[in-house]
């Protein structure tokens, strides 16, 4: 059975506050059939009767430590009947924030932690996230929320999953900044403060990558087509491989200094590149405020 007749599952799982409902709603809003908290018992009954029915719609799933029966044994046992069917492609999306980022946001929403019983907030945190430590490894993709809105954060799902049935690979390319640590959700990461920067220029600090006069200076590198095209080479060594393997996206993070001037060039030069080529290509800067990861 090939993979577009397969219907798509996706098992949404992570971190309680790290966004799992928000991800459940961006894939109602594409067309899937989305349950939340379902009972571990009750998948597999969930499939079949999904699978017998009229509606071809994909499935998305959403269970974290709060559903009921749940621990990661029985996780692993119902993820290996899964696994194990033909009729189904599985894929499995873990939701996760930083420690600081989710306390936060429980002590904005003043809602209680499930772990949170007779417990210090970040003590419920830190024994959610040492439960789910095993969960992690059968994960088939990760999105950080810690510096993403909600918005972006639905954006990311919608880029990610639309085109989740396509025989292309999905590749999201993300400029970033050291400054602000290195996003946990990058398959790849790659480092480009060997450029000259342009932060030192007074008339381009307060521009960005996207602008002309920013990614001129920053192309006139004498090391940045040799980068590009060894990337290249690198992205298209690797891509079929990772498509072999069933991984239907890939996120390539390149990150400078502050994130707005290097990376954003670089960003848009080898995703530009690629779309060329007819490959599925998303961007996003992460450090820009307001850009819309075109």
């Amino acid at each position: 059975m090939s993979i577009d007749s397969k219907r798509q599952l996706v098992i949404v799982t992570g971190l309680s506050g790290a966004g799992k409902s928000s991800a459940l709603h961006a894939f109602e809003d594409i067309g899937y059939q989305a349950i939340d908290n379902l009972p571990l018992t009750m998948l597999s009954q969930l499939v079949d009767e999904a699978i017998s029915g009229q509606s071809k719609a994909p499935i998305a799933v959403g269970i974290d430590s709060r559903t009921l029966h749940f621990s990661p044994s029985q996780f692993e046992k119902a993820l290996g009947v899964l696994k194990d069917r033909t009729d189904i492609h599985l894929h499995v999306l873990f939701m996760d924030a930083s420690d600081d980022v989710l306390m936060k946001r429980f002590s904005e929403t003043r809602r209680v932690h499930p772990f949170g019983e007779r417990r210090l907030l970040r003590e419920a945190i830190r024994q959610e996230r040492d439960l789910m430590v095993s969960v992690r490894q059968h994960v088939d993709g990760l999105i950080d929320t810690s510096m993403r809105t909600g918005a972006e954060t639905r954006r990311t799902i919608l880029n990610r999953f639309t085109a989740h049935t396509a025989p292309t690979m999905v590749v999201t390319f993300m400029s970033f900044g050291f400054a602000n640590g290195v996003p946990r959700d990058a398959d790849m990461v790659l480092d480009v403060r060997f450029l000259r920067n342009p932060h030192y220029v007074p008339e381009l600090k307060p521009k960005t990558g996207l602008e002309d006069e920013v990614s001129s200076y920053v192309r006139a590198d004498e090391g940045f087509e040799p980068f590009v095209e060894k990337t290249m080479a690198l992205i298209n060594f690797l891509l079929p491989r990772y498509r072999d393997e069933g991984k239907s996206y890939l996120t390539l993070a390149i990150g400078c200094t502050g994130g707005k001037h290097r990376s954003v060039t670089m960003v848009e030069r080898i995703a530009g590149q690629l779309a060329l080529d007819g490959m599925t290509v998303n961007r996003y800067h992460r450090e820009i405020a307001g850009d819309e990861g075109r």
